[in-house]
C-alpha cells in the first residue's frame, strides 16, 4: 500500500487539481500582461509614426489646415504630441490605467463616455449572435459526426459551405430581400434608441442582424465541432464505454461531447473580439449603431483618438479571449495543467 503523508496530495486529489488549475491561470495572466503592454506599444508607436513622418499632421487634421502656429503649438503642449515617443507612451498608459481615452473632436465628447453608449449594443448584438450559433453548431455538428456520410451530414455540410462562402454582407442583403422588403416580416434597419435597454424595446429590429452574424458563426463553428466529434468518436474510450453497454444517450453526453469541445473553445476564445470588430459589416448595412460602425467614422474622419482607444480595446479583448479559452483549456483537459 503507497501512503501519502498528511500534508501532502496524491496526484490526481481535488488540493492538487486546485493548485495546478492556479498556477496555470497565474502564468498565462503573467503572459498576458505581456502581450498587452505589446499590443499598446504597437498601437501608440503606428500613431506616432504618422505625425512623426508629417510634423504636426494630428494637430492640423484636428485643428483644420487653417490653425495658427501659436494654436499648433499649444494643441501639441497639451496633448505632449512635442516630446519624446517614451514620454508620449508613458503618458498615454498613465491615462489608460485611469481610463482617460482623450476627447473626440469630431464628436465633441470624450471617448470613454462615446464608447460607455456603443459598446453595450455591439455586446447585445456579437453576444446573442455568438450564444445562438453555438447552441446550433455543438448539437449539429455533433449530429453530423454521429450520423457521417447520412443525408444529416450531406446537408448539413452543404448549408455550412453556402454560409461559409458567403461574405457577411451578402447574407444580410438576401435577408434584408426576402424578409423585409419581399414579405415585410421584419424591418431592414436596426433599432435606432440611444441605450441597449431602449434598442430592446423594439426587438424586431434586431432580428435581421442578430440572425446575419448568427448564420456566418454557425458555419464556422460547426464545421470544427463535426471535424472534433470525429476525432473523438474514433478514440478508444468511446468504444469500451460503448462495448461496456453505456446508453448512446450517456456517451454522447459524458465522453464525446467534453472531449470535442476543446476545439470550439480556442474558437469561442478568439471569436470574442468579433463581438465588436467583426459586428462592422452588419452594423454598416442595418445601420446598427454601436462601436464597429463608430470605428468606421473614426477612420474617415481621421478621429485619432477613437481610432487608438477602439485598437487598442480590440487588442484587450483579444488577449482576454485568448486567456479564457486557456483556462477553458485547463478546464476540459487535464493534460494541459501539466
Amino acid at each position: 500500500m503507497n501512503l501519502v503523508p498528511g500534508n501532502c496530495q496524491a496526484p490526481g486529489e481535488p488540493g492538487q487539481e486546485r493548485h495546478l488549475i492556479t498556477g496555470f491561470i497565474i502564468r498565462r495572466l503573467g503572459q498576458s500582461i505581456v502581450v498587452l503592454i505589446g499590443v499598446t506599444l504597437i498601437a501608440y508607436l503606428l500613431l506616432y509614426l504618422l505625425n512623426a513622418q508629417s510634423p504636426n499632421y494630428i494637430a492640423r487634421v484636428i485643428l483644420t489646415s487653417r490653425a495658427l502656429p501659436p494654436a499648433i503649438k499649444q494643441f501639441n503642449q497639451a496633448n505632449f504630441l512635442n516630446r519624446s515617443f517614451f514620454v508620449q507612451y508613458g503618458h498615454f498608459m498613465w491615462n489608460l490605467v485611469r481610463l482617460r481615452l482623450g476627447t473626440s473632436y469630431f464628436h465633441s465628447q470624450s471617448v470613454k463616455s462615446l464608447l460607455a453608449n456603443e459598446l453595450p449594443r455591439d455586446i447585445l448584438l456579437g453576444g446573442l449572435s455568438l450564444i445562438f450559433s453555438l447552441l446550433i453548431a455543438i448539437p449539429l455538428g455533433i449530429a453530423q459526426a454521429v450520423k457521417r456520410n447520412k443525408t444529416v451530414d450531406y446537408v448539413g455540410t452543404a448549408v455550412s459551405f453556402s454560409l461559409y462562402s458567403m461574405p457577411p454582407y451578402a447574407i444580410a442583403i438576401i435577408l434584408i430581400q426576402l424578409l423585409s422588403i419581399s414579405f415585410h416580416i421584419f424591418p431592414a434597419e436596426a433599432p435606432q434608441g440611444q441605450g441597449w435597454l431602449s434598442m430592446l424595446e423594439h426587438p424586431s429590429g434586431l432580428v435581421l442582424p442578430v440572425v446575419s452574424l448568427t448564420l456566418v458563426s454557425y458555419a464556422y463553428f460547426s464545421r470544427y465541432m463535426r471535424s472534433s466529434a470525429l476525432d473523438t468518436l474514433a478514440q478508444d474510450y468511446i468504444r469500451t464505454a460503448r462495448a461496456k453497454g453505456l446508453p448512446e444517450r450517456l456517451v454522447l453526453w459524458r465522453h464525446l461531447l467534453k472531449n470535442s469541445l476543446v476545439t470550439v473553445v480556442t474558437l469561442v476564445g478568439l471569436s470574442i473580439p468579433t463581438v465588436i470588430t467583426g459586428t462592422l459589416i452588419i452594423e454598416q448595412v442595418f445601420n446598427f449603431p454601436g462601436a464597429g460602425l463608430e470605428y468606421y467614422l473614426a477612420v474617415t474622419q481621421n478621429d485619432f483618438q477613437v481610432m487608438l482607444a477602439i485598437t487598442v480595446l480590440v487588442g484587450i479583448i483579444t488577449v482576454l479571449g485568448n486567456l479564457m479559452a486557456d483556462i477553458g483549456y485547463a478546464i476540459l483537459d487535464p493534460r494541459v495543467r501539466y
